[in-house]
């Protein structure tokens, strides 16, 4: 099997490119734009000059090292995008896609990585053999978003048993009995960073959850961890178990508000919040019943230096206070749901990767 250097295979081409000031993106267009986020579109435009038509291409996000295959013409979003062309005029893209999915990148932050995969070799096999490979875990990312949209149907459930349950939470339909955020937590918590100078702060065992870990509704663990301490010689707290963990200052704000209940204890950074609620409210509940409100809390989201939600005003707010032995009923309905969706779902998805991939690792191992 021939390997090749990324330099050989890949030329840049984004300087070909025609960039979309943000600001100008629309919600609907004619055409796409492409930027690092994890969204496969970023926004739409309807200008015509200068749009990008040597498809397919391959993106990286040179923040992110978010790896995009797109064969639609389009524009690019903001900087931090690569826009990539094979020297192989016959290349298959959608090989191309998956060997650079599968290379190892490694994750020094918000800083750029072209660098390191410039550094990459790749397993480039004959025509037939990519083409037999592109079939496979074509067939498995087609089986993966339409577990994945399942998934979404779960969530769905859930937010419908909240309204048939609590009514409206906006407008409180069902009247029950209302009481300030505060007065609902034992404590509301803020997290910080511990000093980057002392590396060795970051060698702990305790969980250091920030933004990037809260892509579930149940935090058991985070990517970074740090010492007990980094805790006493930081901003950063100990978050009893069963706190809400709220996403306040990210750019998912932009149309995602982050929530999650922590299993055990953590700490989170600063652009996070912890409510640690009193026995009136069940921490599920409680988490919900922010997933509910979220569109009118992302509606008050401003822009500052990043995009944050305006803490000192959002706890002001009343909530709605049904009976403790309701919020219970609701929360065992939620964990019912989550086993199904996790035990039938999540690890049918996890084992069918594993197994093709395992029968793949060898045409992508270097």
């Amino acid at each position: 099997m021939l390997i090749q250097k990324f330099t050989t295979l890949f030329k840049d081409v984004t300087r070909q490119c025609t960039k979309i000031p943000k600001e100008e993106y629309l919600t609907h267009g004619k055409n796409i734009i492409i930027d690092q986020g994890q969204d496969i579109v970023a926004g739409y435009t309807n200008c015509e000059d200068g749009i990008f038509k040597k498809i397919p291409a391959i993106v990286f996000g040179d923040h992110t090292r978010i790896i995009k295959y797109v064969d639609t013409p389009f524009f690019l979003g903001a900087d931090g995008v690569k826009v990539l062309k094979c020297t192989d005029k016959n290349a298959n893209y959608r090989y191309l896609y998956y060997a650079l999915k599968n290379a190892h990148i490694p994750n020094t932050g918000y800083n750029r990585h072209f660098k390191w995969l410039k550094e990459i070799t790749i397993n480039y096999p004959d025509k037939n053999k990519q083409n037999d490979i592109v079939n496979i875990l074509d067939k498995l990312e087609y089986i993966i978003k339409i577990r994945s949209q399942e998934l979404d149907k779960f969530d769905e459930l859930i937010k419908a048993r909240f309204v048939e349950m609590f009514g409206d939470p906006i407008n409180n339909s069902k009247n029950w009995k209302l009481i300030n955020i505060k007065k609902c937590c034992v404590d509301i918590l803020g997290g910080g960073t511990p000093s980057k100078s002392h590396p060795e702060f970051f060698t702990g065992s305790v969980p250091w959850v920030t933004p990037k870990d809260m892509k579930e509704n149940v935090i058991t663990d985070s990517k970074d961890h740090i010492t007990y301490e980094a805790i006493s010689n930081s901003s950063a707290k100990l978050i009893p178990s069963n706190s809400v963990l709220m996403v306040i200052r990210s750019g998912i704000l932009k149309h995602t508000l982050p929530v999650a209940i922590n299993k055990n204890e953590v700490t989170i950074n600063q652009d996070m919040k912890a409510f640690v609620p009193t026995s009136e409210i069940s921490p599920i509940f409680l988490e919900n019943y922010f997933i509910a409100i979220s569109p009118d809390i992302l509606s008050k989201v401003r822009s500052v230096t990043a995009d944050n939600i305006n803490f000192k005003s959002f706890q002001k707010r009343k909530i709605i206070l049904p009976p403790i032995s309701l919020q219970n009923e609701f929360a065992n309905f939620v964990q019912q749901v989550d086993k199904s969706k996790f035990e039938n779902i999540v690890y049918l998805n996890k084992t069918l990767s594993m197994k093709i991939l395992g029968q793949l690792g060898d045409v992508f191992r270097d």
